[in-house]
C-alpha cells in the first residue's frame, strides 16, 4: 500500500499550491483530482485582483491585459457609474494555462499529481478510491470545492450558504482598446449579486450569479437572456465554453482543522462573502495550512492546528457579511436603480471605489501563522 505524509484531494488553485508549498518543505505529497484533465470543469472566471498580483508569482504570460475601469449599470443599463483607477486593478487569466504551470511547479517540488481518481472516503488514515487501491496517509487536506466530502468525512464545517453562478467564454477579435469590467446589478438576471462582462483580450467572460432559490426560470436560461445583449460584449469568433457551480458566500468557515486533516480555498469558505472573488483568498489560506500541516506533522502538537482558526479569521469578517445580507436584498429592479443611483453620489463613489479597487476584499492571513515550536 501507498503510504503519504500528505494526501491532497483536489486539484484546483488552492490544492496545487497547498501541495507544492508542503514537497517544497520536504513532505511526500500525493494530489489527486477526480478530473482527467485540469483544462475541464473549470468553475472561475479567473479574475485576480491588484493586491493577489503584487504578493505571488503569477506568470505574466498567462494573464490578460490590465483592467482599470469599471462600469455599474442599474437594471435599465442607462447612465452606468464609472470608476476609473490610476492602477492595474484586476487581470484575467487563461485559467487552463494557470493550472498546467501550478501542476508543473508542483510536480517540480516533487509532489506526485494523480488524475481520474475519484476520492471516496477516509476512515483512520485510509484514503479510498474508486476502482484504486487505497493510500495511507498521515494527514488529509480537503480541496475538493464547496460541497466538500472532506469536510463531511473529517467532521469539519460544511458550506450552509451559498450563490451560483455560470458563465460563457469565447474567443473575441482584438480590439487594441483597453479592457473594461461592466457590472450589470439587475436582480432579473442575477437575483442578489450581479452579471458581468470583462475580457483578457482574448476571450470574453459573460456571466451571471446570484441566489439559487430566486433563479426560478433556470441559470442557464438567465444566462443566454443576459448575453443576449450584455453590455460591452464582444461577438464570438469561435467556440463558446460553458462554465459554472457554486459559491459560498458564508465566509471562512470555523472549524477548518483536525488531526487528521484540514480545508482549504472553496471547502474552507475561502471567499469574499461580498465580492464572491476567490482567488486571492485560495492562495492565502494556502499558504498558512501548508505552514500549519508541516508543523503540526513535525512536532505532533495538536495546539499547532489552532493557527488555523476559522472562528478568528470570522471576527474581521463582520462587515462584509452584513454587506452580503444588504446586497442579497436587492430583490426588485426600483431598488437595484436607487442603489446604482447612490453610487453616482460622491459617497457611494467612495465606497464603490473601496470595494473594487481596495486592498481589504479578503483579510491578511499573516498574523494567524503558528509561531514554531522549538524542538
Amino acid at each position: 500500500m501507498e503510504t503519504v505524509d500528505v494526501l491532497v484531494v483536489g486539484a484546483g488553485l488552492a490544492g496545487l499550491h497547498t501541495a507544492r508549498r508542503l514537497a517544497l518543505g520536504g513532505l511526500s505529497v500525493l494530489l489527486v483530482d477526480r478530473r482527467s484533465s485540469l483544462a475541464t470543469g473549470i468553475r472561475t472566471t479567473g479574475i485576480f485582483v491588484r493586491r493577489t498580483l503584487d504578493d505571488f508569482d503569477l506568470p505574466g504570460r498567462l494573464l490578460g491585459p490590465g483592467v482599470r475601469e469599471v462600469l455599474i449599470y442599474p437594471p435599465s443599463r442607462r447612465t452606468p457609474v464609472r470608476l476609473v483607477s490610476d492602477r492595474d486593478e484586476y487581470r484575467v487569466a487563461d485559467m487552463p494555462g494557470v493550472y498546467a504551470h501550478a501542476r508543473a511547479a508542483a510536480e517540480a517540488a516533487g509532489v506526485r499529481v494523480r488524475l481520474g481518481s475519484r476520492y471516496i472516503g477516509v476512515a483512520a488514515g485510509l484514503v479510498r478510491f474508486a476502482g484504486a487501491d487505497p493510500v495511507a496517509a498521515r494527514f488529509v487536506i480537503g480541496a475538493d470545492g464547496a460541497r466538500s466530502r472532506v469536510a463531511r468525512d473529517l467532521g469539519l464545517d460544511v458550506n450552509r450558504r451559498f450563490i451560483v453562478g455560470a458563465e460563457l467564454v469565447h474567443p473575441i477579435a482584438p480590439t487594441g482598446r483597453a479592457p473594461v469590467f461592466h457590472c450589470v446589478l439587475d436582480p432579473r438576471v442575477a437575483p442578489g449579486y450581479l452579471g458581468w462582462v470583462i475580457d483578457d483580450g482574448r476571450h470574453a467572460h459573460v456571466g451571471v450569479a446570484g441566489s439559487p432559490a430566486a433563479m426560478r426560470s433556470g441559470l442557464r436560461h438567465l444566462l443566454d437572456s443576459f448575453a443576449a445583449d450584455a453590455p460591452g460584449r464582444a461577438a464570438p469568433t469561435g467556440p463558446i465554453e460553458r462554465r459554472g457551480g457554486p459559491i459560498p458566500v458564508g465566509g471562512v468557515l470555523r472549524r477548518l482543522a483536525c488531526p487528521a486533516g484540514l480545508l482549504v480555498g472553496d471547502a474552507a469558505g475561502d471567499v469574499s462573502p461580498l465580492t464572491a472573488g476567490g482567488l486571492d483568498p485560495c492562495l492565502r489560506m494556502s499558504d498558512l495550512a501548508a505552514a500549519v500541516t508541516a508543523e503540526f506533522l513535525r512536532t505532533g502538537d495538536e495546539g499547532v492546528l489552532r493557527g488555523y482558526d476559522g472562528g478568528a479569521l470570522r471576527a474581521r469578517f463582520r462587515g462584509r457579511l452584513l454587506l452580503r445580507r444588504a446586497f442579497a436584498g436587492i430583490r426588485s429592479p426600483l431598488l437595484a436603480e436607487a442603489a446604482v443611483a447612490f453610487l453616482h453620489s460622491p459617497a457611494g463613489q467612495a465606497a464603490a471605489a473601496r470595494i473594487l479597487f481596495g486592498d481589504g476584499s479578503f483579510p491578511d492571513v499573516s498574523v494567524h501563522r503558528p509561531t514554531p515550536l522549538r524542538a
